[in-house]
């Protein structure tokens, strides 16, 4: 007898009804970046198509994506002024919160989750409080101050807190000090495998977060390292965290798969700016279909196990879903 696998992909609807992984628009992150100050909305150059808004113009951006059928938005804040400690991260007046409330005041039902880190805010563009002439980071120093700008989010009425500084202990300081605030219900997504990666070149154009001397490899994990990866899994979940996250995705399916394995909390994967701008960079000069790359790069990341994905291209990928534009 001749076994013909083939006979399951002899048609669309065959195909459609026997395919093992499938995406819904409900697993989308947008992310989106926040300036302060009025009546801005300006192109990011190194990712077309991508733009920085104020608050008060970031409803009519969300507005689109929310029509698409994404409900969920991570926000990354880019104050006006920075300082050593980054203490516009805690500003309860700062450009997160100013966003929070016209974004809840707008889309009361939108999930609003934001970034938790130090390096948007700092003169120096670390994620953390560096210390004497090396520059080395302080973990324990740093570790009250993300907590006081997650508190701070979640006052402004932030679902979700999402902290992406890779400092050990995060998790346990931002949750104490969510519950000691009565913020009980706002739950942590924690960038637990971060990897210090030349992908993000992009995001910090974006942000403006370049680090002024040194990298972050002193607390980014080593991209050689799968372990490590296992541990910060672990780690994190017995700190309290609701949901864990590997990032970048594509260049690290084989750790999405093996923490999807292992974790007992939703798993999250980040498609990161110089994913986006490469699949953008190459559709742009035709050497690629970019809504079939973007669509086979998301199904490879549920596919390996991601129940969330955060990637640039979620309202498009939205509503390709909506239109039954999706096919293979």
């Amino acid at each position: 007898m001749i076994i013909r696998p083939r006979r399951l992909r002899r048609n669309k609807a065959v195909r459609a009804m026997t395919c093992e992984t499938r995406l819904s628009a409900s697993m989308f992150v947008y992310p989106m970046f926040v300036k302060e100050g009025r009546g801005i909305e300006e192109e990011i150059p190194a990712m077309p198509g991508q733009r920085r808004f104020s608050a008060d113009r970031l409803p009519y951006a969300v507005e689109r994506v929310v029509s698409a059928g994404v409900n969920a938005v991570l926000l990354f804040g880019l104050p006006e002024k920075k300082d050593f400690l980054g203490s516009e991260a805690y500003n309860d007046d700062g450009v997160i919160p100013k966003a929070l409330n016209e974004l809840k005041r707008h889309f009361p039902e939108l999930l609003c989750i934001t970034d938790v880190c130090l390096c948007e805010y700092t003169d120096h563009g670390h994620c953390g409080c560096p210390r004497g002439e090396d520059g080395y980071v302080d973990n324990d120093a740093t570790l009250p101050l993300l907590a006081k700008a997650a508190l701070s989010h979640a006052r402004a009425g932030a679902d979700i807190v999402a902290p992406s500084d890779m400092m050990d202990g995060r998790v346990e300081a931002i949750r104490a000090a969510l519950d000691e605030g009565g913020h009980v219900d706002t739950a942590v997504m924690s960038y637990s495998v971060k990897y210090a990666s030349a992908f993000y070149g992009p995001f910090r154009e974006a942000a403006g977060s370049t680090p002024a001397f040194g990298d972050r490899r002193t607390y980014q994990m080593d991209p050689r390292n799968r372990r490590e990866a296992l541990r910060e899994i672990e780690l994190d979940v017995e700190e309290g965290a609701d949901i864990v996250m590997v990032k970048p995705g594509l260049p690290y399916l084989d750790i999405l798969s093996t923490v999807k394995d292992i974790s007992p909390v939703p798993v999250g994967a980040y498609c990161v700016s110089g994913e986006y701008s490469m699949i953008k960079a190459a559709s742009e000069r035709g050497w690629i279909d970019e809504r079939r790359v973007v669509c086979e790069a998301a199904f490879s990341l549920a596919r390996a196990g991601a129940d969330i994905i955060i990637t640039y291209h979620a309202p498009e990928l939205a509503g390709w879903l909506s239109r039954g534009e999706i096919e293979f």
